[in-house]
């Protein structure tokens, strides 16, 4: 008997894709495209690595987005539950990922080894981990996820994304990476939880803790910051950015410049004087305040709304889903984006101390983009198998 299509792994077609949330990821891609070129031409144009070219970080990443859009459209056709059978192999590759960054394949950029070479190839290892520790965290949730109403449990279920999470901070140096996976894992059990007081719990404790850490890094002199710890100083950095205007709130106060420059309706696409060396690389970390001094708040107001959007489409697709696994797969993407443009928009207003997260679909980066994309395609695969399965299901009631 022939296999349903139902039960094909793989199966091309375009039908039961969600329209809407593929045309917001349009809108805010190309709208991403325009502010990467805005930001970066001035420095892309003045630097030898860039060959003088002003278009070069824009070819870039549009070379990399289509490779991104290939391999989404390959996953959305591709049975989503396959995935959870190579969820503990996943986690294997996770830890051999990072640790393959202490061997002669890391690369070191700005005192960081974040990056693994592989030939030709050069990638970002938190990108993939990101996307394997959503699918292992489905996963692991879809088969154990009733029974965790203890602590321990509850720990337990914690423990292995804990443990990515602390070998990224450890051995990359990377604390916002670190935060969003352990964050990430965190809202995924939150949200399937019998017990959700026990969350707000936790989140009540860890307040305290932060207040007793503000309360503790104020009390401190400059000069003891760095003997410290040079997190702690970057904290006292952003609870006095004046004291530290040449060090490290320069980079706070120029965002924080070319917001306040912006207006209303911003200077005009391409005006912005803060991208012209007063920013270390705009394209980057700090993208959103080129767009906020060139578009205004106007303008910085269309792109979040445009993030709610998209953000809103895949939780009403996990909503939807057919079965657990895939709920938990378009919420592991859910929070992974939500948390990455939260954490964004409250560096880059101050609001936050500051860390190297990236604005989604904005900042510039190829490895982030491709993978990103791949979540999406995730979430697709999910929308249309479950489409599929209700029809089935309709069809069958019928006869």
């Amino acid at each position: 008997m022939a296999r349903r299509k139902k039960d094909r792994l793989f199966q091309f077609s375009l039908r039961g894709l969600d329209t809407n949330l593929l045309v917001v990821l349009f809108f805010i891609m190309v709208f991403g495209f325009i502010m990467i070129y805005s930001a970066s031409y001035y420095t892309a144009s003045l630097n030898k690595n860039y060959d003088y070219d002003s278009m070069y970080l824009l070819k870039n990443q549009i070379k990399y987005s289509v490779a991104g859009l290939v391999a989404m459209l390959a996953v959305s056709c591709i049975n989503y539950h396959i995935w959870s059978r190579l969820a503990v192999i996943g986690y294997i590759a996770c830890v051999a990922l990072i640790a393959l960054l202490k061997t002669p394949l890391g690369v070191t950029v700005k005192g960081a080894t974040r990056w693994i070479r592989l030939g030709p190839v050069q990638f970002q290892v938190a990108e993939p981990v990101k996307l394997i520790m959503i699918i292992f965290m489905a996963t692991l949730i879809m088969a154990r996820g009733r029974r965790m109403k203890s602590w321990a449990s509850m720990l337990k279920m914690v423990l292995p994304s804990a443990i990515i999470s602390g070998m990224i901070l450890i051995i990359s140096d990377n604390m916002s990476t670190a935060a969003i996976l352990l964050g990430t894992a965190v809202f995924m059990i939150y949200v399937v939880h019998p017990e959700q007081w026990k969350f707000i719990l936790c989140a009540v404790g860890i307040a305290v803790l932060v207040a007793f850490v503000l309360h503790y890094v104020q009390g401190l002199e400059p000069a003891q910051m760095e003997e410290v710890n040079f997190r702690l100083a970057r904290i006292r950095a952003w609870l006095n950015p004046y004291e530290y205007e040449q060090d490290k709130a320069y980079q706070s106060l120029q965002g924080l410049y070319a917001i306040g420059s912006g207006g209303v309706w911003g200077k005009g696409l391409g005006n912005s004087i803060q991208k012209l060396g007063k920013i270390p690389e705009p394209y980057n970390d700090y993208i959103f305040a080129i767009i906020c001094e060139e578009l205004g708040v106007f303008g910085a107001g269309m792109i979040i709304l445009l993030f709610i959007y998209l953000l809103y489409r895949i939780y009403t697709i996990s909503q939807t889903a057919e079965d657990m696994f895939g709920r938990m797969l378009a919420i592991g993407v859910f929070s992974h984006i939500a948390l990455q443009v939260v954490l964004n928009l409250m560096v880059v207003t101050n609001l936050f101390p500051t860390t190297g997260v990236t604005l989604p679909f904005f900042s510039y980066g190829g490895t982030a983009s491709v993978f990103l994309l791949i979540e999406i395609g995730l979430v697709l695969s999910v929308n249309k198998y479950s489409v599929r399965k209700r029809m089935e299901d309709i069809r069958q009631a019928r006869y």
